[in-house]
């Protein structure tokens, strides 16, 4: 009988693409989904049109919902990806980022210590967690903030410092996470991201900006004369970009080496050959489609990190792990499922 991979938010972006390469490998994959993100339903429709996994309708904010799952399955992985994903809704609507991302954390480590589960948890942080990062010197450059003294980025042990209530609840879940290994011995992986992208990724104007962008530079070649798309802030803020098949590689690593890495936690990302500025991104897409985008500057977004590039050498030694996809190519496939799930 094939092991059994739970996958919290298996609908959403990240959990669709994980749990395809689960099937493909040969796991039996439960997903559970409330379904409220944009685009879960058709990722749901994706994945069950191709057979091999399960649904259970629930939310990880319910205890009862998650335990009946956790009983009945006994899955010896769960990737834990349910969560609030957004800052500014985080902001609009803190006690729901709260029991998202806190309660439904607590919910998946307090299911499998009630029935004794050897399980791997393997768990979606996030770079919000370093907050704004004020101990890092930058220097403007004309498309890009650099941070000259962090050669290889931003390393795990950087000062935690949640801003925002989605830091706060995001960093919350995160040593959360870190102390049930400590206290309790749960198997708990933890990866702290960058910016993923890729296929099954329904991007809005507050969440995936790489394949928002990607969809404005689409609209904008179709329609030279819409109105200019907007920023936040001046465009040469930094993050490292990481295409999501890289990603889901990441994440079967950390369950395939659990002994050696639990209680641990990565950042993730492209690393600093894969990092780009809004600016440049502007840059690759014009000179991708030959078209001139045109934009207007709206104030910065609040705690918004002026630069974060993962220093994934941590993940490179314990997990032997490495992006493969440059970011270019992973721009290039963005553009590729933009234009597919939109009809372009």
């Amino acid at each position: 009988m094939s092991s059994t991979a739970l996958v919290t938010g298996g609908c959403g972006f990240v959990g669709s693409n994980v749990a395809a390469r689960l099937r493909e490998d040969g796991w039996r994959v439960v997903l559970f989904d409330n379904l409220s993100r944009h685009g879960a339903a058709d990722n749901l429709e994706w994945l069950l049109g191709s057979g091999g996994v399960e649904f259970i309708h629930g939310d990880t904010r319910s205890f009862a919902d998650l335990d009946r799952v956790v009983e009945r399955f006994q899955p010896s992985a769960i990737f834990h990806l349910a969560g609030q994903v957004a800052m500014t809704t985080s902001i609009n609507d803190p006690r729901r980022d709260f029991e998202t991302n806190v309660l439904g954390s607590i919910n998946v480590l307090g299911s499998v210590r009630l029935w004794k589960l050897k399980s791997t948890i393997l768990y979606a942080s996030s770079n919000k967690v370093y907050g704004e990062l004020q101990g890092v010197t930058l220097k403007e450059q004309e498309l890009r903030y650099t941070a000259p003294e962090r050669p290889n980025g931003i390393e795990e042990t950087a000062p935690l410092d949640f801003h925002t209530p989605y830091g706060c609840s995001k960093g919350a879940a995160d040593q959360y996470m870190l102390d049930y290994a400590r206290v309790y011995g749960v198997n708990t992986v933890v990866f702290r991201h960058s910016t993923i992208f890729g296929g099954r990724q329904f991007a809005t104007f507050d969440q995936g900006w790489v394949g928002w962008f990607c969809q404005q530079a689409l609209e904008t070649k179709q329609n030279t004369k819409r109105e200019p798309f907007t920023i936040s802030g001046d465009g040469k803020q930094v993050r490292d970009l990481l295409f999501v098949d890289d990603a889901v590689d990441c994440y079967l690593a950390g369950m395939r080496r659990n002994e050696s890495v639990r209680g641990e936690a990565f950042n993730i990302g492209g690393g600093m050959e894969n990092s780009c500025s809004l600016l440049e991104l502007f840059e690759m897409l014009e000179r991708l489609l030959n078209v001139r985008l045109n934009y207007r500057v709206l104030p910065w977004r609040h705690s918004d990190q002026k630069f974060f590039v993962a220093d994934i050498s941590k993940a490179r030694r314990l997990l032997d792990w490495k992006p493969r996809l440059t970011k270019e190519e992973g721009v290039k496939r963005m553009l590729e499922w933009v234009k597919q799930s939109n009809g372009f």
